[in-house]
């Protein structure tokens, strides 16, 4: 089985960000060659990653899960007054004719602009990042680009993924309802706070990690796109060692943001998306799960089956 996790370089100590916490030293990180990371441990034409673990095993271990019958929603409602930064959702009602025959029959439609794969609660697909100009397994972007999608590693070869879901509440470990900005949250972090729930990651899980950051989705857009805590490189080459199925969070873009190291640009993406094939739920709604001291439930979600896109956005499930 391989893992290309790669070169960390120590590069400098951060302050301490919270009360009692010890300090953590900033790590770079170092793209592998090609040869280190391809073929994937998935296959040398593998275009799904580690959703290649859902199976019957991973459904019927998440089923186990569900005792009370209770369902909560882990995606964000879709508008547009949400966090955007850069990208657009404009919805624009369609009234679609004349009332028609003698019961009058009216109808309604809607037209969205909007970067589908990249708004909202969101999942990442392996078309959204690259080291270079190469993709998850190696594929060179520049042969798969059209202007109508990717003909290969589009989102729609994701399909349903049902598996055991595990939140780690890092907020509640650190006894906040919200982590720092641009806190790192690092190896013993994660570790400390699985214990403390009394789990333990298994190969194939849906990882979650509760940051708290979620509640500024409603109240302070500014601050929730600007920088936001999140897991670090030593906490994310980690995570790779679980083997997951995916990994998500309720911030912005999982990682912490800026990273410590001025000089590379969110490197977990990379880490997770183009070198282990493992996808990233971004923006989740966790509170409500966190609030519930759920830490094991069965997880469910589907991106939509856009051929050749990037990402999509998602309305992901807890049920237990």
């Amino acid at each position: 089985m391989r893992f290309a996790f790669l070169a960390v370089v120590t590069t400098a100590a951060v302050a301490v960000l919270l009360a009692g916490a010890a300090p953590a030293a900033a790590q770079s990180w170092t793209p592998p060659s090609p040869d280190e990371r391809c073929p994937s441990k998935w296959g040398a034409d593998d275009e799904r990653g580690a959703a290649n673990h859902m199976g019957p095993e991973t459904v019927l271990k998440a089923a186990s899960l569900i005792r009370t019958g209770r369902v909560i929603e882990l995606g964000q409602v879709l508008r547009s007054a949400m966090p955007l930064g850069a990208r657009h959702f404009d919805l624009y009602v369609k009234p679609t004719g004349p009332l028609v025959g003698s019961n009058r029959r009216g109808s309604n439609e809607e037209l969205v602009v909007a970067e589908m794969g990249q708004v909202g609660t969101q999942f990442d697909g392996f078309t959204h990042q690259t080291i270079g100009d190469s993709l998850y397994n190696c594929v060179d972007q520049n042969e798969v680009m059209t202007r109508s999608g990717f003909t290969r590693l589009g989102v729609e070869n994701v399909g349903t993924l049902m598996t055991r879901g595990v939140l780690i509440d890092v907020a509640a470990l650190k006894g906040v309802d919200m982590l720092p900005d641009t806190y790192e949250i690092t190896v013993d972090d994660l570790q400390q706070a699985l214990d403390r729930q009394g789990v333990a990651l298994e190969p194939g899980d849906a990882v979650l990690i509760h940051t708290g950051w979620g509640v500024l989705w409603d109240t302070d857009f500014e601050r929730f796109m600007a920088t936001n805590p999140g897991i670090g490189v030593a906490a994310a080459q980690w995570l790779v060692e679980q083997d997951p199925m995916l990994l998500g969070a309720d911030n912005q873009p999982v990682e912490v943001s800026p990273n410590p190291d001025p000089e590379i640009s969110l490197p977990i993406h990379q880490i997770m998306l183009v070198v282990n094939g493992i996808h990233l739920v971004e923006r989740m709604r966790l509170d409500e799960l966190a609030a519930a001291g759920v830490y094991e439930f069965a997880f469910v979600v589907q991106p939509l089956k856009i051929e050749g896109a990037t990402g999509s956005t998602v309305a992901p499930v807890a049920i237990y």
